[in-house]
């Protein structure tokens, strides 16, 4: 479940923004145990199943592996234990080539929300690299905080052309990493707007395409809103996941931008966020549960990917 590692994560790194440490630690000690369950299970398939493991990883799903390392790494580094989340950071480095051209490789057409992985792989990447950098551990991280940030608005365009619109209405759960990889880059842009480096026109460059990135993310996100209002969609689906991830990360992005811009309002608003993010984590959670003790096994682990036209 690499979509609950990255919803949880998230969660983790909102609350521990606004100060519910006590909670933030919790989701991360809950995160950081799914996540080794996780890395045993993909290391175990690598080496005895490979061919069930290649017939996964070609789908877009599988860069969650990569995602989830790094929102990981981001909150482990807020601890102040930067070896370990530079650790985590050369994982996915690691994985990210691999899985990336695995996953274009088996692009097709009108594909579901999990296409924009490939975006928030890699701004997940520019996002662990900045955190880094303002750490301290290395001023270099910055300039690959920055060419990851570029190149993951790149995959994101690229990713549009491939989306089947029509899952904004009828999509299972991950129609919403749509606007997810919206906020993640917009996190990766107030993390290059808050590095010293960088001044003058490059500075200003920065800010005005975070705020861009961070505008059409919440619109994005009202009109997905808007279409789980219209077309409800009750009970559980391991997509779900794919949706807390958003919501949370939504959040995060309007307070990390807030902090970097010294936008008042936006502190404000990712609270409302982050509290929304929480009650649909929660919600999700039960109705996992529910599924689990009605059906008497546990739903399954992975974050299917919807078929695509060819």
């Amino acid at each position: 479940m690499g979509a609950f590692v990255m919803a949880t994560g998230i969660l983790s790194v909102g609350l521990h923004l606004t100060g519910f440490e006590p909670l933030s630690r919790a989701a991360l000690a809950l995160a950081a145990m799914v996540w080794l369950a996780l890395a045993a299970d993909f290391v175990s398939r690598l080496l005895f199943t490979h061919t069930r493991w290649e017939t996964e990883a070609d789908t877009p799903p599988a860069l969650t592996a990569v995602a989830a390392t790094t929102v990981l790494g981001v909150r482990i580094s807020l601890l102040g234990w930067h070896f370990a989340a530079t650790a985590l950071l050369v994982i996915a480095v690691i994985l990210w080539p691999v899985l990336m051209a695995l996953v274009i490789g088996h692009w097709g057409r009108r594909m579901p929300g999990a296409v924009f992985l490939v975006c928030v792989a890699t701004e997940g990447l520019a996002v662990l690299s900045g955190t880094l950098a303002a750490a301290g551990v290395g001023d270099w991280l910055a300039t690959a905080a920055l060419v990851c940030f570029v190149l993951g608005g790149l995959l994101y365009a690229a990713a549009f052309t491939r989306f089947d619109l029509t899952q904004i209405w009828r999509g299972a759960g991950d129609q919403w990493v749509m606007t997810g990889a919206l906020a993640i880059s917009a996190l990766a842009g107030s993390k290059l707007v808050g590095w010293h480096g960088w001044t003058g026109t490059p500075h200003t460059a920065l800010r005005v395409v975070t705020l861009a990135l961070l505008g059409v993310n919440l619109a994005f996100y009202v009109l997905l809103m808007v279409a789980e209002a219209v077309r409800f969609r009750p009970g559980y689906n391991v997509r779900r996941w794919a949706t807390v991830f958003p919501l949370g990360m939504t959040a995060v992005a309007v307070l990390s931008t807030g902090a970097a811009l010294d936008l008042g309002w936006a502190r404000v608003l990712g609270r409302v966020l982050l509290a929304v993010a929480g009650l649909v984590w929660l919600l999700v959670s039960a109705e996992l549960i529910h599924a689990w003790v009605g059906g008497g096994r546990a739903p399954d682990a992975t974050l299917p990917a919807a078929p695509a036209e060819k």
